[in-house]
């Protein structure tokens, strides 16, 4: 009990202001939706081949890319396509802007050929040596190099498991109690919503979030590790949406402080409205989606 009142207390600052606009921003954008209805759909779905800016492997085929983007991408701020998952690269601050992941019952299948052993953390050499982070910037450092898109999402093919170890799909994160804990459990979860549904699209990244010091003011504050000076994120975030049986969709969206979690916090206790998400990431999920007929978000009916 203790742990959760210092964890409303200090969180607090961060997350009301984070989560009291939502309803604001959700009233301001409907009337707009209906007289503009086209306003917020600011990234449409994906066509990577006409993208000058996308930098991918040359087996990676603009099919299974546009299978991933369905519903659009977030942004377009440095693409870099994986064989089997999206990222957008923040060269500012050497951690993805957010990493998109197409899972189905058959590419999160074990496949007991798959050694993560034989996965080695290394830098990626497609970003520029300057906006690159590395791994001595992690060394000593105290945080894990957590995965966005999760090694457990790509199990049935080594590749495809090789590939989330580069390190622009990394982020720091602290070890135990939230990377090897509660963001390890969101991460299961999101695993076993494609044993009820038969696609299931996950959009992770991380959030720098305000909080309020003690003079009473504002900031964005964060760690940064390394010579590279890579940022150490506030928050973390997950949207999902789910394709039914019958194709119709659902949606859900969660916000983690990266810092240890009480081991028996449900998920349930980071749900957040997709639109305070935006909001504080610059980016609009799943703009190919009209939110009204989505079936629920977060397991509420729209």
């Amino acid at each position: 009990m203790m742990f959760f009142r210092r964890f409303l207390i200090g969180s607090s600052l961060t997350l009301t202001g984070f989560l009291a606009g939502s309803l604001i921003e959700r009233r301001k954008q409907e009337p707009c939706q209906k007289v503009f209805p086209g306003l917020f759909d600011a990234v449409y779905a994906a066509t990577p081949v006409s993208l000058p800016d996308v930098q991918s492997h040359k087996n990676v085929t603009s099919n299974r890319i546009s299978q991933i983007m369905r519903f659009g991408f977030p942004g377009f701020d440095q693409i870099r396509s994986f064989d089997d998952y999206v990222l957008s690269y923040d060269r500012r601050n050497r951690v993805a802007h957010w990493v998109f992941e197409h899972l189905t019952p058959e590419t999160v299948k074990h496949n007991p050929e798959v050694d993560r052993a034989k996965c080695d953390f290394k830098r990626d050499e497609t970003v520029h040596p300057f906006f690159r982070s590395d791994n001595s910037d992690y060394k000593h450092s105290g945080f894990d190099r957590g995965h966005l898109a999760a090694a457990g999402n790509h199990k049935a093919n080594q590749k495809h498991c090789e590939d989330t170890f580069f390190l622009s799909n990394m982020a720091p994160q602290v070890g135990k109690g939230f990377n090897r804990d509660a963001w390890n459990k969101l991460e299961k979860y999101v695993r076993k919503l494609t044993k009820k549904y038969s696609n299931v699209y996950c959009c992770t990244g991380p959030l720098y979030l305000p909080r309020k010091e003690a003079d009473g003011k504002m900031y964005v504050k964060y760690q940064v590790l390394g010579t590279n000076s890579v940022a150490v994120p506030t928050h973390f975030f997950k949207v999902v949406v789910c394709e039914r049986s019958d194709g119709r969709l659902e949606m859900e969206a969660y916000v983690m402080p990266n810092q240890v979690i009480n081991d028996e916090s449900p998920l349930t206790m980071f749900q957040v409205p997709p639109e305070t998400i935006e909001r504080a990431a610059g980016l609009l999920f799943f703009s190919q989606i009209n939110r009204r007929h989505l079936v629920s978000i977060n397991g509420k009916n729209v």
